[in-house]
């Protein structure tokens, strides 16, 4: 949970921190952090904004487009010291030379890079990573080659009409598919070239901006509540491109489509994916690209937006996928730019229950940087936050504990055997087979890309070679072997079963081993998962 108080006076919040009833007993635990930095917690967990696997052309650029968002955020606020120079330039430089695996000959990107074979480039990838290198040229050398060959990449896939065609596949089904998102892909594919940025006149930029002119029309015509995605995308494009009026007129059609509650906005679609953090960052982001300053009205929107934003943050400060961790630090740290001040004065911040239980923070100029952060004694338990002073805080409190299983209906099936089953064979102790079978039983006619992600039983290892031989099925686009676990990324997942196998040795010998945990995910929709549990045949009790 996460909250932004900008002060004048003295604030109190009430802090419920509340167990459910399958709570394991004893396993909950709490702490609460205080920044006086919107960027601080993304600043201080840089290179682990997701809790996800970075095996791919896109979840790498996660680790490479933030820090240009926090240098430039600290370098125009003149918050930006030696040591956080160094450390996010050694991070620009890792994630360049790592995104070069997923190039193309032709300088193109694709999720997988060209040596598997089996993509060609991806237009929405590729514009991703030419913006980003094109901004990291303030801080890193980036050969302007790979920046030349994307944009003539590019501009190949641009029509007579200014429209962008989709090629190379999209693992993320919310850019996928029907007219609305070749405008969507367009609309994108615009911003990044004005973000390189590119002017308006140049003529890719100008035939672009035709195309999404056209779609304006129609998509302004259309239903209340149809294309928000597309609305939102438009009208940050229109205001790069200095289209005032129909920045604005796209802006004041989004506010009635607006979703208001508790002093907050946001905006989401009815159908998955709903993408609600990604498309209020873009609205924000719209908010504040003014020519030639967002005005006071405006500046009072972008803050009941950023109140919402800021409590979708996890607590490493991303948020739950690639794209809503990107688009919403680029949107962040433009809101913080754009409001920074120095208040000379204090704040205050007491946390306490019941009067038995009180602890302080100071937040000023000189430590806004720094992550405060104690631990809760009690769970559950109601706390009371008190902010006195001046200027604007963020706390944030992490609550996590564990929950015994439960049946639950789950978007996969995923059934997990080992063989042999049981102890019986002569080699059955020092090695077995592990056998997944997969499918899709979700809404939606078939998943993104997929996740699976088994965990090993203590004291084994995978046989690599078996691992790697799993590349060979089409479906399956990339396997890892990462701290004891085995991710085996598929590009999809659909109603058919798909089963996949692979060999496991024994490392160290193990006392009374424990079940392993299999959990296979969407990579976009990482409410939609399903998990199940295997023993090694000659665990206790097999």
């Amino acid at each position: 949970i996460i909250s932004m108080i900008c002060l004048g006076a003295e604030v109190s919040e009430q802090l419920p921190l509340k167990l459910p009833e399958n709570v394991v007993e004893e396993s909950a635990r709490a702490s609460v952090s205080v920044l006086g930095d919107l960027l601080g917690s993304a600043m201080h967990n840089i290179q682990n904004l997701l809790r996800m696997p970075y095996g791919c052309g896109e979840q790498n650029m996660v680790l490479f487009a933030p820090n240009i968002y926090v240098l430039n955020y600290l370098n125009e606020t003149h918050q930006l010291t030696p040591e956080v120079m160094s450390k996010a330039v050694g991070y620009l430089n890792t994630g360049y030379q790592r995104q070069l695996k997923y190039k193309h000959h032709d300088g193109s990107y694709s999720t997988f890079g060209e040596n598997y074979g089996k993509s060609e480039g991806n237009t929405w990838l590729t514009a991703f990573v030419l913006k980003s290198f094109a901004q990291a040229r303030t801080y890193i050398f980036i050969d302007e080659a790979h920046i030349t060959q994307a944009l003539v990449w590019l501009s190949q896939k641009q029509k007579d009409n200014g429209c962008f065609r989709s090629s190379g596949s999209l693992l993320n089904n919310a850019i996928k598919g029907g007219v609305e998102d070749e405008v969507t892909l367009s609309a994108y594919i615009t911003i990044a070239l004005l973000e390189i940025p590119l002017p308006a006149t140049h003529p890719v930029v100008r035939n672009a901006l035709f195309c999404l002119e056209s779609a304006w029309k129609s998509a302004k015509e259309g239903p209340h509540g149809k294309h928000v995605y597309t609305k939102a995308l438009l009208a940050y494009a229109f205001a790069l491109a200095g289209n005032q009026d129909k920045r604005k007129e796209t802006l004041d059609l989004l506010h009635e489509e607006a979703v208001k509650e508790d002093s907050s906005v946001h905006w989401e679609r009815p159908q998955k994916p709903r993408a609600p953090v990604e498309m209020t960052s873009y609205v924000l982001l719209a908010y504040l690209t003014a020519q030639p300053a967002p005005t006071s009205e405006e500046l009072t929107s972008a803050a009941r937006i950023v109140k919402w934003i800021t409590k979708q943050q996890n607590s490493q400060g991303g948020f739950s996928s690639t794209q809503d961790t990107v688009v919403a630090l680029q949107a962040l740290s433009r809101y913080g730019t754009a409001t920074f001040t120095r208040t000379g004065k204090p704040a205050q911040v007491t946390v306490q229950y019941s009067g038995t239980f009180v602890t302080k923070f100071q937040v000023d100029d000189d430590n806004r940087l720094l992550l405060q952060q104690t631990s809760l004694p009690k769970v559950p338990e109601e706390y009371t936050m008190t902010v006195t002073g001046e200027g604007c805080v963020y706390l944030q409190t992490s609550l996590k504990y564990n929950i015994l299983p439960e049946k639950a209906e789950f978007p996969f099936a995923l059934e997990v055997q080992t063989v042999p089953q049981t102890c019986d064979g002569p080699k059955a102790h020092t090695s077995f087979q592990i056998s997944l079978n997969v499918s899709y039983i979700g809404s939606r006619p078939v998943s993104n890309m997929v996740i699976i992600d088994v965990k090993m039983v203590s004291g084994f290892i995978p046989l690599k070679p078996t691992v790697k031989m799993l590349e060979r099925s089409n479906h399956v686009s990339r396997t890892e072997v990462s701290n004891n676990h085995v991710l085996i990324y598929l590009d999809k997942a659909t109603n058919q079963t798909l089963s996949l196998s692979f060999m496991v040795l024994q490392d160290v010998p193990v006392r009374e081993l424990k079940p392993a945990i299999v959990k296979v995910y969407d990579y976009y929709e990482t409410d939609e998962f399903a998990i199940a549990e295997y023993s090694a045949p000659c665990s206790k009790g097999k």
